[in-house]
């Protein structure tokens, strides 16, 4: 049949692609500008990583990566 079931774990995995694709996304405008940002920009761009640094680790803690 078209409309088959899936597991969550696909759908988990397309979304956490989906974050980090948006992270490089944000990420290289600020690798061209990161002179002119000067350190306002590196402290903004920090603090954007710890968040999801933050983001990684609790998907890793629940076990969203396992892929069994």
């Amino acid at each position: 049949p078209a409309w088959g079931r899936f597991s969550v774990k696909f759908y988990l995995t397309a979304i956490l692609f989906i974050v980090f694709d948006i992270e490089v996304v944000f990420l290289y405008p600020w690798a061209i500008l990161f002179r002119k940002l000067g350190l306002f920009g590196f402290v903004e761009m920090t603090i954007f990583m710890a968040i999801l640094t933050l983001g990684l680790a609790y998907v890793w803690r629940k076990g969203a990566l396992e892929w069994d």
